[in-house]
């Protein structure tokens, strides 16, 4: 049995959080406050009145660990603390729990991309809608930081901001378009990671030289060239899907390669997708650091997708993420957060269940509620087996 006590659940990265409120005004403890929302987000909570609602359900076995001097908070209570709290330190705990289960290993896909959320906007007020841009580990499937921003357009100025709070040692950076610039590639060599990253109309030029590259290489049946080739078929539910991913190493026909820090390949992905008799046929082009292996190349292809699957599909699904109409522009970002920090969580238990019902038993079953609030996830053993598992796949 765990010993329930702050001090050894998820909310001890929080503890270290200036209070915002005004002592004599707060009756209630900010870090027992988090606690709850926390625990109420793992068990199904999607707003400030789930919260309340949950905790109000649970408070026989809150009290187990804390104090509650004053009762449950109320909803609006919630609501107005979350407001008031500095979203950036908010994250940096976050990341802080993040960084102790996550264990990184070799080749580790550090898939990042951006997300938003739809119903997080306030027409009346001149507020857009949030915009996250967060960083998922694909084989140890955590978020391993998020930053805001309000439109898809600043995802520019936005990575570089996310990057500079990573380890990158060892890992492969994967962005799409947006993301393919310079000075992002640079940071990711400076900092000891390698990058694949997508190329579409925002670097026209380059993108036009791989493709002739592919085109000249292609025409010569790739003879003498520095070249590497693998084949992936998948079979489900009557579609059939053949990706065929090559890496080229001579860039004598790309120039703009040399404005690209350590870029030493060049990709192509021939997706053909077949359902119900109907082909289609996708032609993506990369640019990367990490050699012309194409098992490596399509591990880190086919490995961003998780950003898609594994984070922002199950946040829109068993979040209802796109739903939320918390609206205040600090405390919509750090609802993110905490939705963020639940899935990670339980994208990292081993229990046999989806993660909407993994929620539902965590409401259902304290038990199981306090295996997720008070026990470390095994990430290192799991990563490990995710990581060898997508180098098979591809």
């Amino acid at each position: 049995m765990c010993d329930l006590s702050i001090e050894r659940s998820i909310g001890r990265h929080f503890a270290a959080l200036e209070d915002p409120r005004n002592p004599t005004q707060s009756r209630h403890n900010l870090i027992e406050m988090i606690i709850i929302a926390i625990a109420a987000t793992l068990g199904g909570a999607d707003g400030w009145v789930g919260i309340e609602t949950f905790a109000r359900g649970k408070e026989a076995w809150l009290r187990t660990f804390l104090e509650l001097p004053h009762g449950i908070p109320s909803h609006d209570c919630f609501g107005r603390v979350f407001a008031l709290i500095n979203p950036e330190t908010f994250a940096a705990c976050f990341r802080a729990w993040s960084q102790a289960v996550a264990e990184l290993i070799p080749d580790e896909i550090i898939a990042v991309d951006g997300k938003t959320l739809r119903r997080s906007h306030n027409r009346g007020k001149g507020l857009a809608a949030l915009h996250l841009v967060s960083a998922w580990a694909t084989a140890n499937r955590v978020v391993l930081g998020q930053v805001a921003t309000e439109a898809k357009s600043n995802e520019i100025t936005a990575i570089p901001r996310l990057l500079e709070w990573l380890k990158l040692e060892g890992c492969i950076v994967t962005i799409d378009a947006m993301g393919c610039q310079t000075k992002i590639a640079k940071q990711i060599i400076d900092r000891g990671g390698d990058y694949v990253l997508s190329l579409k109309g925002n670097q026209e030029t380059l993108a036009a030289e791989v493709e002739e590259a592919f085109i000249e290489a292609d025409a010569n049946d790739y003879v003498d060239s520095d070249t590497d080739f693998v084949e992936t078929v998948e079979r489900s539910h009557g579609r059939i899907e053949i990706r065929r991913y090559r890496t080229l190493g001579d860039l004598s026909g790309v120039p703009r390669s040399a404005l690209w820090e350590a870029m030493n390949m060049i990709g192509m992905v021939e997706s053909r997708r077949e359902v119900a008799g109907k082909v289609t046929i996708e032609t993506r082009y990369y640019i990367g650091s990490i050699g012309t292996s194409a098992t490596r190349f399509a591990h880190a292809a086919r490995g961003h997708w998780g950003i898609e699957n594994g984070l922002h599909w199950n946040l829109d699904i068993s979040f209802r993420e796109d739903e939320c109409r918390v609206r205040d522009p600090v405390a919509r970002e750090n609802l993110a957060v905490l939705r963020h920090l639940a899935l990670s969580r339980l994208k990292n238990d081993d229990t046999k269940l989806g993660i909407q019902n993994k929620r539902l038993k965590a409401a259902s079953d304290e038990g199981y509620l306090t295996k997720l609030f008070f026990e470390p996830p095994k990430s290192k053993e799991k990563a490990e087996a995710s990581g060898r598992a997508n180098i098979r796949k591809a």
